[in-house]
């Protein structure tokens, strides 16, 4: 097993392997380095030793047709969580809308395979949604919304949800074309927004792809 000062990906994981044992593969998709010194990166094993870009390419092969969308407004600590498990779902593109800097570390390093998208406003947002002809999908329990059982996901579209705290700009909840809450059944108003995104996310899983 590789320790932290072997580990030239600066990543560690309790599932980390050690060096590659016996002769090397010779697909280009594998990485010197790691097959040399270990693999410690935040990575299911089908990944083990691949280059980084070798990772990205393939997942691009069959990632799901949603988006993800987080207004940022406030530094917001949930965003890197939500990247996580936007990666974890393979979801297609992370959007934030607002402020470009966000924490990563609650992404524990997803960021390097998941694509993430910048927006400026919730504007510029919109226009690249119509664009591409994907329908907005607002998460928030405000009125006119649906709960998300009795809700069917286009197969097509961006999952859209708001800041920590004050959830969703009015500006974003009128760009939406369908606005969806979770169903609560305790005192609590709202989900943290890392958890409503992968309830989301999960539910438009078992929608498409079970």
């Amino acid at each position: 097993m590789s320790t932290p000062a072997d580990n030239p990906t600066n990543e560690l994981s309790t599932y980390g392997v050690g060096p590659w044992q016996g002769e090397w593969p010779p697909e280009p998709i594998y990485d010197r380095e790691l097959l040399e010194r270990g693999d410690t990166r935040n990575v299911i094993d089908r990944y083990r030793y691949w280059l980084m870009e070798a990772i990205v390419a393939d997942l691009d092969e069959h990632r799901h047709p949603f988006h993800v969308a987080i207004e940022n407004w406030q530094h917001d600590m949930n965003i890197g969580s939500i990247v996580r498990s936007a990666n974890a779902f393979a979801a297609d593109t992370v959007h934030i809308i607002g402020r470009k800097r966000w924490n990563k570390r609650g992404a524990m390093v997803t960021d390097r395979y998941q694509h993430v998208m910048h927006h400026p406003d919730v504007a510029t947002f919109v226009e690249w949604a119509a664009a591409e002809s994907l329908p907005i999908i607002a998460i928030d329990n405000v009125p006119g919304s649906v709960i998300i059982e009795t809700y069917s996901f286009p197969e097509r579209c961006v999952l859209l949800f708001g800041q920590e705290g004050p959830g969703l700009s009015e500006a974003a909840v009128d760009s939406a074309d369908a606005i969806v809450e979770i169903s609560q059944f305790g005192s609590t108003r709202s989900l943290n927004a890392s958890a409503a995104a992968a309830v989301t996310m999960h539910n438009w899983v078992l929608q498409h792809h079970f």
